[in-house]
């Protein structure tokens, strides 16, 4: 089975971590999954683009990466977003990981397309995908990189621009967001990877 093999090849004694881009599979350039282009560019940033690997126990994709001494476990879940929190929990648990040191990454309507926002715990302010995720590890400890989609201006139109492709100008934005992003998670997993343990 390949994720046996991954789970052998972690065998660096740093700190592991799960990076989980949260979206509906199938519908990659819709807004709503921009958590995984996200993890797209931490994967090529990372020098892992080739090595995703399906699961299906937790149906989801998986990419190994290191980072100094730390273990990185890239996921895309496979489930609808309103589900992914199942993925993200039986990848948590297959992987070791407990709720605070796993980063969830997803879409933020109440963000300008191009604004970042890294927020350590809370409530899911109505994100279906993170509201999964806290149900599902029975935690709202998980750090989140939010990602700005903006808000349309009708409320009737929400779903419609959250399940919709960005425009042609919104795109130009996306590169220097999605570097943006993956620098901003790589620097805070970076710091707390090397921040000393937590006394008892």
């Amino acid at each position: 089975m390949a994720v046996s093999r991954c789970i052998s090849e972690l065998r660096s004694p740093g700190k592991r971590w799960l990076v989980a881009g949260l979206g509906n599979p199938g519908l990659p350039g819709t807004r709503h999954s921009v958590g995984m282009a996200v993890l797209g560019q931490m994967a090529w940033r990372l020098g892992v683009a080739e090595s995703w690997v399906r699961d299906s126990h937790c149906v989801a994709d998986f990419a190994l990466a290191s980072l100094g001494d730390a273990q990185l476990v890239l996921l895309r879940p496979r489930r609808l977003m309103n589900a992914n929190g199942q993925s993200v929990a039986q990848a948590a648990e297959l992987f070791g990981v407990t709720a605070e040191d796993v980063y969830l990454v997803h879409d933020e309507l109440d963000k300008p397309l191009g604004r970042l926002a890294l927020k350590l715990g809370g409530s899911a302010r109505g994100h279906n995908g993170v509201r999964s995720c806290i149900s599902c590890l029975n935690s709202s400890a998980m750090p989140r990189l939010r990602v700005g989609i903006g808000r349309p201006v009708h409320p009737t139109t929400v779903e419609a621009h959250v399940l919709g492709y960005f425009s042609p100008e919104e795109q130009e934005l996306l590169p220097p967001l999605l570097d943006s992003a993956t620098d901003l998670l790589l620097d805070h997993i970076r710091k707390r990877s090397q921040a000393p343990p937590p006394g008892p």
